[in-house]
């Protein structure tokens, strides 16, 4: 098992209010990030995700708990852990007027390294920026804007990174080879914890995924284990004919019919094969009870549709 470079217990933030008891961001968080993963952290908008990057990067102070990073605690020994990581915020916070080789670099000097034109150059190259070096930062698009927040990030060599939606406002193929080229710093060993609204970013890529809402973690697990365990697989059988009851050797089945007795629902198993099974002895049940259809439609479950509904769930539960 890798071993763990960032530890998190307890992690509380209040922001004081003037009037109440004040809005509570963070509620008690214990997380644990693995050396050399790719970590999804996935939320609705206002969940606490930025905020838990804040507090691990320095930008907002917490509540409460402690912070734990390469050995050392936030609170006490911030300095020598915090220019081992890296941040690529949500915002283009950043000198427009700038050139992006210069930029890059000035990124570099902030951490106290000494310049390193090879390095920076590498960077550009592995980011395809470097014939966009001499450019003004306004001068490029949103996603080579996007490019270059990563770049002065990487200028210090991180080892763990975190990416605040790094391709929102980036287009599908922009945003294709930057899945490409997060996947290719974990290869060169660069522990990443991504937030994302893309799903698919992390059903992709992400080794483990946390999920969290209203300051509490929800859960966290290997990604395949959350599809092996929470995966479920939906198939709609459109019948020839419209029921009013079902027998029971299909009614035996996770199945609903529709309000007017054409449509068959069956919705069970796991995303992992069971389902897909049940849906084919579910077909042979019908066959047998005389009952004829004319199409199937089987989906299987994304990390998106068990993200949705587990938080609807809590929603509903709270």
């Amino acid at each position: 098992m890798s071993e763990n470079i960032l530890q998190i217990d307890g992690l509380t933030k209040v922001y004081a209010a003037k009037n109440g008891p004040g809005v509570t961001a963070l509620d008690n968080v214990d997380l644990s990030i693995r050396k050399g993963e790719i970590f999804a952290l996935l939320g609705p908008n206002g969940a606490g995700k930025t905020t838990l990057i804040g507090a691990v990067c320095g930008i907002v102070k917490p509540s409460g708990g402690t912070i734990t990073a390469f050995g050392h605690d936030l609170s006490r020994d911030w300095r020598a852990a915090r220019s081992r990581i890296g941040l690529v915020p949500q915002e283009l916070a950043t000198d427009m007027f700038e050139t992006v080789y210069r930029a890059v670099a000035y990124s570099r000097g902030l951490f106290g390294h000494p310049p390193d034109k090879d390095r920076i150059e590498e960077i550009l190259r592995n980011l395809s920026l470097f014939e966009k070096k001499d450019s003004q930062i306004r001068e490029l698009s949103g996603g080579m804007k996007r490019r270059v927040l990563i770049a002065k990030a990487l200028a210090h060599e991180p080892d763990l990174l975190f990416l605040d939606e790094p391709t929102a406002g980036v287009d599908v193929e922009l945003r294709k080879g930057m899945w490409e080229q997060i996947a290719a710093l974990r290869e060169r060993g660069t522990t990443i914890i991504l937030t994302t609204h893309y799903i698919e970013e992390a059903e992709l890529m992400a080794d483990r995924v946390g999920i969290i809402r209203g300051g509490k973690i929800l859960m966290v697990d290997d990604k395949d284990a959350i599809m092996q365990r929470m995966g479920s697989t939906e198939a709609l059988i459109e019948l020839t004919e419209p029921l009013t009851s079902l027998p029971d050797a299909v009614a035996a089945f996770p199945v609903t019919l529709n309000e007017d007795g054409t449509v068959l629902c069956y919705r069970g198993g796991t995303a992992q094969g069971k389902g897909n099974e049940e849906v084919a002895a579910l077909t042979k049940a019908l066959i047998r009870a005389g009952i004829d259809y004319r199409g199937i439609d089987v989906h299987d479950s994304s990390l998106e549709d068990i993200f949705v509904d587990l938080v609807s769930e809590k929603e509903e539960a709270a």
